[in-house]
C-alpha cells in the first residue's frame, strides 16, 4: 500500500529506499524529490535521459521493486 514508482510531467518518480538513494542520486539524470523544504530521502526523480532506453527503464522499475 506504498507508493512504488510513479510519472510527474516528464520524469518519473522512483521510491527507492534510504540505501539506493545514497548510490543513484549521483548520476546526471537523477534529483532528490523535495517537499517544501525537506529532502525526501529514498524518492527520487528521474528525468527522460535516464529513461530513454528500456534497459535504463527497466533499471529503475526494478530497484524500485526490490526496495518496495
Amino acid at each position: 500500500n506504498k507508493m512504488c514508482i510513479g510519472v510527474r510531467g516528464n520524469e518519473i518518480l522512483c521510491r527507492v529506499g534510504p540505501e539506493a538513494y545514497e548510490t543513484v542520486i549521483e548520476k546526471t539524470e537523477c534529483r532528490p524529490m523535495i517537499h517544501g523544504k525537506r529532502t525526501i530521502k529514498g524518492y527520487i526523480f528521474v528525468n527522460e535521459e535516464g529513461t530513454k532506453k528500456q534497459t535504463d527503464l527497466d533499471f529503475w522499475i526494478q530497484l524500485c521493486l526490490a526496495y518496495n
